[in-house]
């Protein structure tokens, strides 16, 4: 065979087979390199394939090969690559990954066990800690990672003899260690339960549905109405999350995921997941564990608000629905979100103060007019934007009956109230001295009341144990604080009904929280605290001691 002709493929053949060490073991690199660069982040190689790229530097970096010297052609030498990489170019496909098969009849699917199934906790694989390809066993219910020949899955399948398993994001399942993925109509509704899906029809039905489920061990749970895992003092979420999930149009736009898909905050994609969890009815269990959001809340709160920390569910409330905002705002609408679409009113608030007492911008509102009397007093007229109303309550009696108890008073909420008025003086001192007039200007579709039980001074914290007393629909707040004119042919709105009903119960700084919820399917009352969820009379909600309330404004 002549210098210029392409060497074939026979004689190619004849030169790998050869038994010197020297040239099997240095033409072996020579294409696995360019087999590496053909296949570069499709396949992954194995020790010996990197050992042999290893080696191959050595000659890419001039190292004369054995053969180079004995054949003594160059131009041949220079074919024979090129000869290799067309015939490594023609095997490429043939070392891609296999396809994976797919089968339906996988013997194995009666192992699956559903009861031991709890897809509400971090997918971490419970052997390596990583998030990163976790599967889960239906079998033993465990997480693990990957299920490659040395995965903690593949290893756990061959070890308890476990073998149907889940991928928990892509939620193909799959059969271990033999590796095809199993297609049967039967595992629907584990998916269903890792990953609940609402279409739009059925989310505006929601508040018709009067249907209970039935979870797996034979107890009767209402969608929307399941109880939360108090994980550990965890009680100030539960109860905020109970109420939130009354808010129809939030929880509309947090039940379909494409609606906040151009957010990136983990917060807002772990609140749209135990939203679905809430209202899903094909649960197998009547509760749901916040384990996942309350990881997102500590880590989005920089721990202020933490597992094993009681805090007041007005602050979580409070924070949660600002930073919700902060996230969910579009580049286009800047100050738009559904949570301001909700919560957000507008009050106008006068400030009277002493011209030697004005501190900087202090009011975090626009200030519309600024006048100044003969005597040195500045009045300050601005608007400003608020998610929450708080009310002050009047002091509890210092003194005991003679029955020696201390008489717990009653206020009606009315009179709480005309500190909106517009008229009514409110005094502060932080952050200078100045006397507030509050008037609401704009009210909102969703509007949030919070009584100031507790006082801190420099000892301790105190708790007002006053009672309010309050309607549980039609609240016309009109008759009792002025409003503003409505604009051309609107109706003025201004009745609103109790939808949701925080309490606290104990000592401050102790003591838990529950909650009063409305069911709009029946109008029937619940109280949940925690896990426990049951059926209560409205009159019951009147006479505990409110502490955060939601009212809905009539349409």
């Amino acid at each position: 065979m002549g210098a210029d002709d392409p060497p074939s493929p026979a004689r190619k053949r004849e030169r790998e087979e050869e038994p010197a060490d020297g040239d099997a073991s240095e033409k072996r690199p020579r294409a696995d390199e360019s087999e590496g660069a053909s296949l570069l982040g499709l396949a992954n190689y194995t020790d010996e394939e990197e050992e042999g790229g290893a080696a191959n530097t050595g000659h890419a970096n001039g190292g004369p090969r054995e053969e180079e010297v004995e054949d003594g052609g160059n131009e041949e030498e220079d074919e024979e690559e090129d000869g290799e990489e067309e015939d490594d170019e023609r095997r490429a496909p043939e070392r891609r990954p296999r396809q994976i098969e797919l089968r339906r009849d996988c013997p194995y699917l009666d192992t699956v066990n559903r009861q031991v199934l709890d897809f509400d906790f971090e997918k971490f694989c419970s052997i390596s800690l990583s998030n990163l390809n976790v599967y889960a066993c239906l079998v033993c219910g465990k997480y693990y990672q990957g299920r490659g020949l040395k995965s903690h899955a593949y290893t756990h399948s061959l070890e308890a003899g476990h073998h149907v398993f889940i991928n928990l994001q892509t939620e193909k399942v799959y059969c271990l260690p033999d590796g095809y993925e199993i297609n049967d109509p039967s595992l629907e509704d584990i998916r269903h339960v890792l990953n609940p899906r609402f279409a739009r029809e059925q989310v505006l039905n929601l508040d018709k549905n009067k249907q209970w489920s039935r979870a797996l061990d034979g107890s009767n749970y209402l969608p929307g109405m399941v109880g939360l895992n108090n994980i550990k003092e965890t009680d100030f979420v539960n109860v905020t999350i109970q109420s939130l999930m009354r808010i129809t149009p939030l929880r509309n736009f947090f039940l379909i995921p494409e609606n906040y898909q151009h957010s990136k905050s983990p917060l807002v994609h772990r609140f749209g997941e135990l939203t679905r969890k809430v209202w899903h009815a094909r649960n197998f269990k009547g509760q749901v564990s916040p384990h996942e959001f309350l990881q997102a809340v500590m880590k989005a709160s920089e721990k202020r608000f933490q597992i094993g920390v009681q805090s007041d569910p007005v602050e979580f409330m409070s924070w949660l629905l600002n930073t919700l905002h902060a996230k969910l705002r579009s580049s286009k609408k800047k100050n738009r979100s559904i949570i301001y679409d909700c919560f957000q009113g507008e009050l106008e608030v006068v400030k009277e103060m002493h011209r030697k007492h004005i501190v900087g911008d202090e009011q975090n509102g626009d200030a519309v007019s600024q006048v100044e009397t003969s005597d040195g007093m500045v009045t300050e007229t601005s608007r400003v934007p608020f998610l929450m109303l708080g009310l002050d309550l009047p002091p509890p009696p210092l003194f005991k009956d003679a029955m020696e108890k201390n008489i717990i008073p009653q206020v009606p909420l009315f009179n709480i109230l005309k500190k909106f008025d517009g008229e009514a003086v409110t005094e502060v001192v932080r952050p200078s001295i100045a006397r507030m007039r509050y008037r609401v200007i704009r009210l909102p579709k969703y509007m949030i009341l919070h009584m100031r039980r507790f006082t801190k001074n420099n000892f301790f914290v105190e708790k007002n144990p006053t009672l309010v007393n309050f309607p549980v629909k039609n609240l016309e707040l009109k008759d009792y604080i002025p409003l503003p004119k409505p604009k051309g042919n609107e109706k003025l709105r201004s009745k609103y009904d109790l939808i949701a009903n925080i309490v606290h119960d104990g000592k401050p700084g102790e003591g838990c929280y529950r909650v009063f919820v409305q069911r709009k399917s029946e109008e029937a009352w619940y109280e949940m605290q925690d896990l426990h969820v049951t059926e209560t009379l409205p009159q019951m909600v009147a006479l505990s001691e409110a502490y955060m309330q939601i009212y809905e404004q009539h349409e």
